[in-house]
């Protein structure tokens, strides 16, 4: 694996506007020199129809369905690839919180999930995206034309962080549409009760899934640099608590470790990748560690 550099930071790349150009800049910046996976062949099966679209191939209009309806419209193809990835974000409210001159958890995860999307449709994988906060917003099946991802950009764009986090019924929801073994992506701020969201990690796995889980903390709550007193307030909830920082910084800090250390623990016991990801931090943690995980799937 070549040594990959940074020196696009989380703050330059907000202010680009595009995500699609953020997900190019950052793949590109940081994976320069990276040698694509081999594509080792493929298959095709007939998949669905849709519309025809200005630069479509001509020879893909299904010219019988041209006769019977007088509309245009191309037979789409499902490739058999080397893999196939669900990248899942979670949009609930929490992910909407940001502090100073930082982009929101669901900003940050919205490029990061651009960027991954982008890699696994650059190395011939193919690419889904799952938008989630109560229930299952929004799903999109995984595909590795390079015309999906501006499916899956469009998406993220249209990504708004509200509602409450319940991973029990969206991993339930979700499972019916996972047909095939494959990577999932988990990218969230894990907003819930630990055992019910490694109980839903550990139900992914049984069912043969590879795991990769990014957890998102603003500086904010990885540093805790409050000062004076304040209502802090739950995003999800509403519940708002009057507090002096100084008084539970240190309980807090420690804390915040013993839970990262504990869903560390529970899903390297489970097989299941962990990163915590401060979003303050570049990128380059996360795509080297997917990396790693594509590379031991083979």
């Amino acid at each position: 694996m070549p040594d990959i550099k940074s020196n696009l930071s989380p703050r330059l790349i907000a202010q680009i506007k595009r995500l699609d150009l953020k997900a190019r800049m950052v793949v590109e910046g940081f994976l320069t020199g990276l040698h694509k996976s081999p594509y080792h062949g493929f298959s095709v099966e007939f998949a669905e129809y849709r519309p025809y679209f200005p630069g479509d191939e001509v020879k893909r209009i299904d010219w019988k369905v041209l006769a019977r309806s007088d509309k245009y419209f191309v037979k789409e193809f499902e490739e058999e690839t080397n893999l196939k990835a669900y990248i899942l974000l979670d949009s609930s409210a929490s992910m909407g919180y940001h502090g100073p001159n930082v982009a929101s958890k669901l900003e940050y995860g919205a490029s990061l999930a651009a960027a991954l999307s982008f890699l696994l449709l650059s190395q011939n994988d193919a690419a889904g995206l799952a938008l989630f906060n109560s229930r299952l917003k929004k799903y999109l099946p995984p595909r590795s034309r390079r015309t999906h991802w501006h499916a899956i950009l469009q998406e993220l764009n249209q990504a708004k962080p509200q509602g409450q986090t319940g991973y029990k019924k969206i991993f339930q929801e979700l499972s019916g549409h996972l047909k095939r073994r494959g990577l999932l992506v988990l990218i969230s701020d894990l907003w819930g009760d630990d055992d019910e969201i490694i109980n839903c990690l550990k139900n992914l796995r049984h069912l043969k899934h590879e795991v990769l889980v990014f957890h998102l903390l603003d500086p904010d709550e990885a540093g805790f640099p409050f000062r004076s007193e304040a209502v802090f307030a739950d995003m999800e909830t509403g519940q708002e608590l009057q507090i002096n920082p100084a008084d539970i910084k240190n309980n807090y800090l420690a804390a915040l470790k013993e839970r990262t250390d504990y869903l560390g623990r529970e899903c390297r016991r489970h097989l299941i990748d962990y990163q915590p990801i401060v979003t303050g931090q570049p990128f380059d943690q996360a795509l080297l560690k997917y990396l790693h995980k594509r590379q031991r799937i083979g």
